[in-house]
């Protein structure tokens, strides 16, 4: 895999989170600053999800936010974590991530998700109208992208004689994303590296990752196993900010369940967080890691060795962006000393 010299195996997906009272360019604005301040700290990836229909987010175009970070960043990886290939056609996609290779050589991720990334709406109007079935499809779409990403057609194929412009010498590294056996599943069997959302789904993610290296199939270029988890963590010496992270990540899938994508108000999250009762509820169900940071890098190079990971990817949401960035420097400094 394209590590980077030096770098810890860690990484981070970002939501690209607008903040409450700033708009979409500040929120970029200060995605570029995160990336550059977890490179500094020698995190190996940075990654952009891909989400639709949300006041609260700046991430339904990850492709040109992973243009943005790599041309403001030098050497740690950059990617989309994921496209969520339904929204998208194969060929464009080998398209978009061809040409981030050509701007950012050796630097470029892509992972592949298989959900719309939004409500059954957005997607319906993302695909044009077009009624489909993602788990039926996900298999071929692949397929056709790895063929426009340089494994090519069969003889006959249609698409045979076509090119994904630029050519470019290299693939990204390919990662499929998963929040059920289905997505380890599938990588495993055709060869290729998994990520697990943890964040999504804690009572499965450890299981699911250890069956992926025991069915790992090798392709035909061969290849080893490689995953990653992607794991809630907030680190700080802080109590109030632990539990204001805590709080505001409640608070968020609170809203989601309402319907409404709006930005967090800060004055809510600590009206949360100070209360008597949500400190009486707070409880350790294994969805994230808080604390302080030596407790939280140690929790965290735990789980790795459980899931058999080789990585493990910070998820931050939700908190406000100089708390978040303190975190993702505290757990690498952490991390040094405990591993």
């Amino acid at each position: 895999m394209g590590a980077v010299e030096g770098s810890l195996p860690l990484g981070v997906l970002d939501f690209v989170g607008i903040e409450y009272g700033e708009n979409a360019a500040a929120s970029i604005a200060g995605a570029v600053r995160i990336a550059q301040a977890v490179e500094a700290a020698g995190y190996r990836r940075y990654w952009v999800s891909e989400h639709h229909n949300m006041t609260s987010l700046a991430c339904s175009a990850p492709e040109l936010l992973t243009a943005h970070v790599g041309a403001q960043t030098s050497r740690i990886r950059v990617g989309a974590a994921g496209i969520m290939l339904p929204n998208h056609a194969p060929l464009k996609v080998a398209e978009m991530f061809r040409t981030l290779l050509a701007m950012y050589p050796g630097r470029i991720d892509l992972a592949l998700g298989r959900a719309p990334g939004t409500d059954p709406l957005t997607a319906h109007a993302l695909r044009r109208g077009i009624s489909t079935d993602p788990a039926a499809e996900f298999p071929v779409q692949v397929r056709q992208l790895l063929a426009f990403l340089g494994d090519g057609f069969p003889a006959g194929h249609p698409y045979a004689n076509m090119v994904a412009a630029p050519v470019v010498d290299e693939r990204p590294e390919l990662f499929i994303l998963g929040s059920s056996p289905y997505g380890p599943q599938f990588a495993a069997v055709n060869g290729m590296s998994a990520v697990f959302a943890h964040h999504m789904s804690p009572e499965l993610a450890f299981e699911a990752l250890r069956q992926y290296r025991r069915d790992f199939t090798p392709g035909p270029a061969g290849g080893q196993p490689y995953s990653a988890m992607s794991v809630l963590a907030f680190a700080s010496d802080d109590d109030e900010a632990v539990l204001d992270f805590e709080a505001a990540w409640a608070l968020t899938m609170q809203n989601i369940r309402r319907g409404i994508r709006e930005p967090l108000r800060p004055e809510q999250v600590q009206e949360v967080s100070r209360s008597a009762e949500f400190r009486a509820a707070r409880q350790d169900d294994g969805r994230m890691v808080t604390g302080e940071p030596k407790a939280v890098a140690e929790r965290l190079l735990e789980m790795k060795q459980l899931a058999e990971v080789d990585e493990i990817v910070v998820v931050t949401p939700s908190l406000d962006r100089d708390r978040r960035r303190d975190s993702y420097i505290a757990i690498a400094d952490a991390w040094r000393r405990a591993a």
